[in-house]
């Protein structure tokens, strides 16, 4: 559902894919023209372009010189999940975006982090619990451990300004994730800060980081079921 505070390249966005979604548009089907979009939504070429360039970034849509955009066709769609910093994905949405640093230190990384993080047993890790707000409404809690090799200046972060993920992306560019995502209910903890219920269904998701030839960053993202929900993207 779209807002007049929704941006007007993201209204297209929707727009093309619920169609797609709903089956209404199969592998193949035209997408309406750039001309058609900018009459239909009262916008710009270049704001119709950005939509349509993201799409077939997702590999929701193939662009063909001279012919047009289509559905893509599923047999050259696979799955793909891309980080995205979620202060970024609330301002787009006409939000206001806001953190709670509960915890930003130095500690010795247990025998199965270390594992993780590709380090020797004790060794100095950095280590930050952040909550996000959406509008005032807690939606992400952020368990994070850091690789001080990777991002020596991690802890050096103002990250009420700067969020971990768009600080690690900038100092330690991705080139590997992993990550799994499974229902879970809170510890006591983590619903105090989410103001939610122990008994309320979140969603979990491990994600680990490489850059190079060193792990950046493991992390435990909370969200609580009722406030947020994951969406596939694909890509060619």
């Amino acid at each position: 559902m779209t807002t007049r505070a929704t941006p007007a390249y993201i209204q297209v966005k929707t727009f093309i894919k619920h169609h797609i979604s709903r089956g209404e548009w199969q592998p193949g089907h035209p997408v309406p023209s750039e001309s058609t979009l900018m009459q239909q939504f009262g916008i710009s070429r270049m704001t119709v372009n950005r939509a349509l360039r993201e799409l077939t970034a997702e590999g929701m849509v193939t662009r063909v010189q001279g012919s047009g955009t289509f559905v893509a066709e599923l047999h050259r769609i696979s799955s793909n999940l891309t980080i995205r910093d979620i202060k970024e994905d609330v301002i787009e949405r006409g939000h206001t975006h806001m953190v709670r640093v509960v915890l930003a230190a130095k500690e010795k990384a247990r025998k199965e982090l270390s594992t993780s993080l590709g380090l020797a047993s004790g060794t100095m890790v950095f280590h930050t619990v952040l909550v996000h707000h959406e509008n005032g409404v807690p939606i992400q809690y952020e368990d994070r451990y850091v690789n001080p090799v990777v991002a020596p200046r991690y802890l050096d972060t103002d990250f009420t300004q700067t969020t971990p993920t768009h600080h690690l992306l900038a100092e330690a560019p991705l080139t590997e994730a992993s990550y799994s995502i499974e229902a879970c209910l809170p510890t006591a903890k983590q619903a105090r800060l989410l103001h939610i219920e122990t008994s309320e269904a979140c969603l979990s998701m491990l994600r680990r980081t490489v850059s190079g030839d060193a792990v950046a960053s493991v992390v435990w993202l909370i969200y609580p079921g009722s406030r947020y929900r994951f969406s596939g993207s694909f890509q060619v």
